[in-house]
């Protein structure tokens, strides 16, 4: 059929007519929220690249996590920033590192029990280099270094687990060593903690969107980049096979990062494997689209739900966002 026995404006007139044929849906559940641990008590220190965004001490990521548990959001995705760092990434993997910490003051809240605690497993925020791995250095020389995979995959296992045993609910390995995750399937069923979920970030580029996170993160390399490790952005079929490893190895979930520059990655994720997936609209993405609402170039609500559902209609089952509050009272 034709125009005009075929009008497709037929079923765009109203809004409750629009939300009847909607095949794309957005709900607070569906969203996690990423928050910036760190040491102290009533410490609410704005990111300067991230207007809104904050880093918190305990005290304040438990008012947060209240609030994002009344809006209905899903999840809490957690950082960490030290106290003291080294070399061997100590501050991941103590017992009483400050996401450790954070994750046993957040359990006992019965008031949080809707949402899911995240723990991002990496190693970059605790280095004193500001790499995801253990750094060898040749001649002396910070120009000649090597990212140890074999070396780092150890200590990485080490932080799930602690992560794991503070409370964790769904560990976040975030690195790109090759092997992690059947390193930290091993060290969970030797910890009889084999019922803990693996969230893989199975295919992160090394992407220029990530700049505003190195600051409220800390964690920008001290010398060289991060490429050996994270994957060439002009790879699609590599990715495919990331996110295939790591599903062989035991990941029960796979993330996608960035995620609007990759949205084409999303959607080939999405149609060749069958597992639960998500995105990450990373720091990157959220300035960005600030930089403009507080131009006003942009309308902020319509453009910031219309990131989000661009998102999801690529293939992504929830997002990590830090719009996520914002979006959640939206959609109510």
């Amino acid at each position: 059929m034709t125009f005009p026995v075929t009008r497709m404006r037929r079923l765009r007139r109203t809004e409750p007519m629009r939300s009847l044929v909607r095949e794309t849906r957005l709900h607070p559940g569906a969203l996690v929220y990423p928050l910036f641990v760190c040491p102290g008590e009533g410490l609410r220190r704005e990111i300067g690249s991230m207007p809104g965004v904050f880093n918190l001490s305990i005290d304040e990521v438990l008012k947060e996590a209240e609030a994002c548990a009344a809006l209905g959001i899903g999840g809490l995705l957690l950082f960490g920033l030290p106290e003291e760092k080294d070399e061997q990434a100590t501050g991941a993997w103590v017992d009483d590192g400050i996401v450790q910490t954070a994750l046993r003051e957040l359990k006992k809240k019965s008031n949080l029990d809707s949402l899911l605690m995240m723990a991002d497993v990496c190693l970059c925020e605790y280095t004193t280099h500001g790499h995801c791995g253990v750094v060898t250095r040749g001649c002396g020389h910070e120009s000649q270094y090597e990212i140890e995979n074999d070396a780092s995959v150890a200590l990485l296992a080490k932080t799930a687990t602690s992560l794991a045993k503070a409370g964790a609910d769904i560990v976040a390995p975030s690195d790109m060593m090759d092997g992690r995750v059947a390193a930290i399937r091993k060290a969970f069923d030797e910890a009889k903690l084999e019922q803990t979920p693996v969230l893989s970030y199975a295919s992160k580029f090394a992407s220029a969107f990530y700049g505003p996170f190195r600051e409220a993160a800390d964690s920008a390399p001290q010398f060289g980049d991060r490429r050996s490790y994270q994957m060439d952005g002009a790879n699609l079929r590599e990715a495919m096979r990331e996110i295939e490893l790591d599903l062989a190895e035991g990941a029960d979930m796979v993330l996608m990062k960035p995620a609007m520059p990759y949205l084409d990655v999303i959607r080939e994720a999405r149609e060749r494997f069958d597992v639960p997936m998500g995105a990450y609209q990373v720091s990157g993405e959220y300035s960005m689209l600030c930089a403009a609402f507080e131009r006003g170039w942009l309308e902020r609500e319509r453009a910031m739900m219309e990131s989000l559902i661009g998102i999801r209609r690529a293939g992504a089952d929830f997002i990590v966002t830090y719009f996520a509050k914002d979006a959640a009272k939206m959609l109510g």
